[in-house]
C-alpha cells in the first residue's frame, strides 16, 4: 500500500516536472520565433499599413507586392545565387580541408605536431580586422578581388574547424585504421572511405554552423566585391532604400530580409535531420 502510494506520488511529481519544463521550452520557443513571424507579417503588409506593435500580425490586406518591389530595386535572384554558390561551395571546401587537417593532427604522429596544432589554435586569438589589409593584398595579387572565390578560398580551412574535427576524429578507434592499412588502404583512402562516413554527425553539425556563418557574412563581401553583379544577398539587402520621402518602406525592407532569412532556416532544418539520422549510423562500437 505504501509502495503504491509512493509510486503514484513519484509519477505525479514527474508529470508536474515535465509540464513545467515543456511550458518553459514552449515559452522560449515562442519568444525566439516571434521576431521571424513579425518580420514575415510586415513583409506581407502593404506599405501604407502600420508596422507598429502587434497590429502588423493582423494580415487583413496581405500582399506580395513588397517582394515584387524588392526584385525591381535590386537583382535579388542573381545575388541569391551568389550567396548560394559561396555558401555551398565554401561549406563543402571547409568541411573537406578541416576534416583532412583534423585527421592529420588526430591520427598521425610527427615531430612538432602539438606545437603546430597550438599555433593553429593561437590564430583564433587574432581579430579578423587585423588581417583585412594583408588578405586584401593577397587576393589582389591573385587577381581575385571582385570574385566570389575571394569569399571561399581564404576560409577554406579555419582554426576552429580544424580543432573541432580533430577532437571528433580522435574518438575513432585506431584499430579500425590499422585494419584498413593491413588490407592495403592508403592514408587518403582511409580518410575518404572510413573517417568521413564515421564522423558524419560531426560533419553535419559543423556544416550547419558554417552554412549560417557564410550565408550571413556581410563584412568580407563588402571588402572584396566591387560590382553590384557580384554582390551577395546580405550586401544586396543593405542597398534597399531606407527612406522614401518622409517615411521608411519597412515592408519592402522586411520582404528583402525575409528572402535572406528563410533559405538559411530551411537549410538548417535539413542538416539538423542529417545530424539526428547519422548519430547511430556513424557510431563506432569498441
Amino acid at each position: 500500500m505504501y509502495m503504491t502510494s509512493k509510486r503514484r506520488n513519484t509519477t505525479w511529481d514527474r508529470r508536474i516536472t515535465n509540464f513545467v519544463v515543456y511550458s518553459l521550452l514552449t515559452a522560449v520557443t515562442i519568444i525566439c520565433i516571434f521576431p521571424v513571424i513579425w518580420m514575415i507579417a510586415i513583409a506581407l503588409n502593404p506599405v501604407s499599413e502600420s508596422v507598429a506593435g502587434f497590429k502588423a500580425i493582423n494580415l487583413k490586406n496581405a500582399t506580395f507586392d513588397n517582394f515584387a518591389a524588392v526584385a525591381e530595386l535590386i537583382p535579388i535572384f542573381k545575388h541569391m545565387f551568389n550567396s548560394l554558390f559561396t555558401t555551398l561551395v565554401g561549406t563543402a571546401s571547409t568541411l573537406f580541408f578541416c576534416a583532412l587537417a583534423g585527421y592529420g593532427f588526430a591520427k598521425f604522429r610527427f615531430p612538432g605536431r602539438n606545437v603546430l596544432f597550438y599555433l593553429v589554435i593561437a590564430t583564433m586569438l587574432v581579430p579578423l580586422e587585423v588581417g583585412v589589409i594583408p588578405l586584401f593584398v593577397v587576393m589582389r595579387n591573385l587577381d581575385l578581388v571582385n570574385s566570389l572565390w575571394a569569399l571561399i578560398i581564404p576560409k577554406a580551412a579555419t582554426a576552429i574547424g580544424i580543432f573541432y574535427m580533430r577532437q571528433y576524429i580522435e574518438g575513432v578507434p585506431d584499430e579500425i585504421l590499422e585494419a584498413a592499412r593491413i588490407d592495403g588502404c592508403s592514408d587518403f583512402k582511409i580518410f575518404w572511405r572510413i573517417i568521413l562516413p564515421i564522423i558524419q554527425p560531426g560533419l553535419a553539425a559543423w556544416a550547419t554552423l558554417t552554412l549560417i556563418t557564410r550565408w550571413n557574412d556581410f563584412f568580407w563581401p563588402l571588402i572584396f566585391l566591387r560590382s553590384q553583379e557580384k554582390f551577395t544577398l546580405m550586401v544586396s539587402i543593405s542597398l534597399l532604400p531606407v527612406s522614401e520621402g518622409l517615411s521608411t518602406p519597412w515592408p519592402v525592407i522586411m520582404a528583402g530580409t525575409t528572402l535572406a532569412v528563410v533559405p538559411i532556416i530551411i537549410l538548417y532544418f535539413i542538416f539538423q535531420r542529417f545530424q539526428k539520422e547519422e548519430i547511430t549510423a556513424g557510431a563506432v562500437k569498441g
